[in-house]
């Protein structure tokens, strides 16, 4: 996009302004409005050769322009003016895209107390929320209408982890994030099946050649303890590395067995091997054993004060996830106009769950009825690679960008389980209160059940070209053929099957004025009906779901910065929805369509000196068309877990010379648990508080609030017979107490 020759002053003011921002103290400094062109670590610079890496340069600039501090202005805002990769393989900025793009920096995240991913993307994120017990790992999101994995897919660093069973572990805690880009709407023509309601790229901190060593403490409620490192720098003049290290603990709120433990390490070297050639190599590992909680049983349909903190499970459960990523990512740009990528990377995930996994409360005996005694191992091994390649020239005289690529992968994935065996499962029951939890039966060990085999090959295209100085026309395209085979480890019975999926967009992006964009969009989408590595033989005749979405928006800046905004609305189809025959109830077909269409909204104020607003809101309709199980038709009912209205608000205020308040309130609305939607799940609010001391220039003293009205919220629940039986709920009133250092 071409603006007049007078705006190319602007890198050199917006880097001075970085640079004095991070020289103020913390109430002084709220009165500088962020640069309007910004890159993101945890400070927002601009000045950028236009040839850097987009993933690389905010963190290294921003290093670069200051020393180790930890004073802070106040968040950047939306970051409209941000590079990004989430929404396009072109590095182009929200404002340039013809999408929804919420881009979140970590420090961000990490100055609003939000330690897990889950956290940080459903309370800043417009529109997006959380549900899923421990059997999610570490959940599942909700956007525009559809809800989990198979539709909004979770991303690090770019590199997406194929889903088996419904399951994702990592990434799952903040320390490490750089940034979080959130995409709404259709992603199949940038990530293939499985993201018609989005995706969520969780971007690292990556090494620098100044040196930068952060860590922080932490202590609160229920006997919560953190501790984190994070170090850069370099080695010799060419190489560089990063070092993260993040570890959390507690007792938990819930009783028995509600301890929780995590270790996320992350390491990286990158190699100068020459100024235009790059090489990164980093190994990021998790470790989590949460909590071993799957729900509160209801007591006539509420939650008894009584009951509130007891847990259900067995005495012995266990739950782990262990998680490696290996990644070899090499960049080179040999022009100013040529930029050539490559990533390989080794993705493995070990799981092991070991509960008993159903509860409900017996009207007829006063006790709660415990089954599904369940053991399950997953061990999955991922390995790929992704290439692509962008051309920065002309076409037809006008200027265009051009990209193409390919990504490969074989996932290797096993299903050990103890309901496929002989074992036969003796449901129990214990009293409400003043229970002996018991132990898992001797008998009801896992054995081998299933294996599959999935290679992956696709292909990819994206061109932006510039009709007018204020026109812009992006299209995008994306072929992919996985096969999968599947193996029954008891019976030795198998099967293959392969699939064909193409997914394409067009989008027209007008700029108003300079900081003032309108756009529209048309993009495909396509989703597995299923977890596609895991596939059961009885799915495997059905096709790829497929979706389709219309979007018009507008965004903005204005004030120099001081207020960023967004607009959207859009309307989603999905067909080819697994449902039954009308005419015979006992028969699936693939003939069901769900729909959603809505408006979303954000905004982004500095409307005083030392004040700043952030907000959004979604508001949507979301139905099935055509759906139906058992005969039972539930067309025009809403989708499980799916809220209709959303809302997230924070209040920031440097009220005195190095002090900050903050206040966050996340509205989320009802949703069911049934197809019938008889068993509604109510909507609820939650606040949280911060305050923060600014000690020294290098040092932050930080006090956290979180559900300060100790709301009692259920962020997942199971039905039957159209009654809500067990919720699963979000934590009480907790409060944390944390310092950070930088030298």
């Amino acid at each position: 996009m071409s603006y007049p020759a007078g705006r190319r002053a602007r890198p050199f003011l917006a880097a001075l302004s970085a640079a004095l921002s991070a020289s103020l103290p913390l109430a002084a400094k709220s009165q500088v409005v962020a640069p309007v062109e910004t890159h993101l670590d945890e400070i927002a610079i601009a000045g950028i050769p236009a040839n850097a890496p987009a993933d690389a340069v905010g963190a290294e600039a921003a290093a670069l322009l200051r020393k180790p501090s930890l004073t802070q202005a106040s968040p950047v805002g939306l970051n409209l003016r941000t590079p990004s990769r989430g929404a396009s393989r072109l590095g182009l900025t929200p404002l340039e895209t013809p999408a929804s793009l919420d881009i979140v920096s970590g420090e961000t995240i990490r100055l609003r107390g939000q330690s897990s991913v889950l956290e940080a993307v459903s309370q800043n994120g417009t529109g997006i929320t959380a549900f899923g017990s421990p059997g999610f790992g570490i959940g599942a999101f909700t956007a525009r209408g559809f809800a989990g994995q198979n539709s909004i897919q979770t991303l690090f660093d770019g590199t997406r982890l194929y889903v088996g069973a419904n399951t994702l572990t990592f990434p799952f805690d903040t320390w490490n994030v750089e940034r979080i880009e959130v995409l709404r709407g259709p992603a199949s023509v940038l990530y293939g099946e499985g993201a018609i309601g989005g995706i969520v790229n969780v971007v690292s901190k990556k090494p620098l050649f100044t040196p930068l060593n952060v860590a922080r403490v932490g202590l609160g409620s229920d006997g919560l303890a953190r501790a984190a490192v994070d170090t850069t720098g370099p080695i010799g003049e060419s190489m560089a590395y990063r070092l993260n290290i993040s570890g959390n603990r507690a007792d938990g709120w819930i009783s028995p067995n509600g301890e929780f433990r995590n270790l996320a390490i992350s390491g990286a070297l990158t190699l100068r091997a020459t100024p235009d050639l790059t090489f990164t190599v980093s190994h990021d590992l998790g470790y989590q054993e949460p909590t071993r909680y799957w729900g509160t049983p209801l007591v006539n349909g509420r939650v008894l004060d009584a009951v509130r903190f007891n847990n259900y499970n067995v005495r012995d459960s266990k739950i782990t996830y262990n998680d490696n990523w290996t990644q070899f990512r090499t960049e080179w740009t040999p022009s100013a106009d040529i930029t050539v990528r490559n990533t390989a990377y080794r993705l493995q995930s070990r799981r092991h769950w070991f509960d008993v996994e159903q509860t409900a409360y017996n009207p007829t005996t006063g006790l709660v009825d415990r089954s599904d005694y369940t053991e399950i191992y997953h061990s999955q091994e991922q390995i790929g690679n992704r290439f692509d390649a962008t051309i920065r020239g002309s076409a037809f005289g006008l200027a265009n960008q051009f990209t193409a690529g390919f990504d490969v992968n074989h996932i290797a994935f096993r299903h050990t389980n103890n309901f496929s065996g002989d074992f036969v499962e003796t449901p129990t029951s214990v009293p409400l209160i003043g229970y002996d939890p018991g132990f898992f039966p001797a008998n009801g060990r896992a054995v081998p059940a299933y294996a599959t085999s999935t290679n992956q090959a696709s292909v990819f295209a994206e061109n932006r070209l510039e009709l007018t100085d204020r026109l812009s026309f992006l299209a995008g395209v994306r072929f992919d053929a996985p096969h999968l085979s599947r193996v029954n480890l008891l019976n030795r019975t198998s099967f293959e099957r392969s699939f064909r999926a193409l997914g394409y967009r067009f989008g027209l992006v007008y700029a108003v004025a300079p900081d003032t964009t309108l756009y529209a969009q048309y993009a495909t989408a396509t989703d597995p009906v299923n977890s596609l590595i895991s596939l059961s033989q009885s799915l495997a005749g059905f096709e790829l779901s497929t979706g389709r979405q219309v979007e018009v928006g507008a965004k903005g800046l204005a004030f120099g910065g001081a207020v960023e905004w967004t607009l959207a609305g859009y309307r989603i189809v999905k067909d080819n929805l697994i449902s039954n025959d009308p005419a015979r109830p006992t028969v699936s077909v693939q003939v069901g369509q769900q729909s959603s269409y809505g408006a979303e909204a954000a905004l982004s104020w500095l409307p005083a000196p030392g004040l700043r607003v952030d907000a959004n809101l979604a508001l949507l309709n979301a139905e099935y068309d055509a759906f139906s199980q058992g005969g039972v038709s539930f067309a025009g009912n809403r989708p499980i877990n799916v809220p209709e209205q959303v809302a997230n608000l924070w209040v920031n205020w440097a009220f005195a010379r190095d002090w900050e308040a903050r206040v966050g309130v996340q509205y989320v609305g009802a949703v069911f648990s049934d197809f019938a939607n008889l068993a509604r799940r109510p909507d609820y609010t939650l606040v949280t508080l911060g305050l923060d001391r600014q000690v020294t220039p290098s040092s932050r003293l930080s006090f956290r609030v979180f559900n300060l009205l100790d709301t009692v919220y259920a962020v997942d629940g199971r039905a039957a017979g159209g009654m809500n039986t067990c919720w699963y709920l979000g934590r009480p009133r907790s409060f944390e107490v944390a310092y950070t250092v930088a030298w």
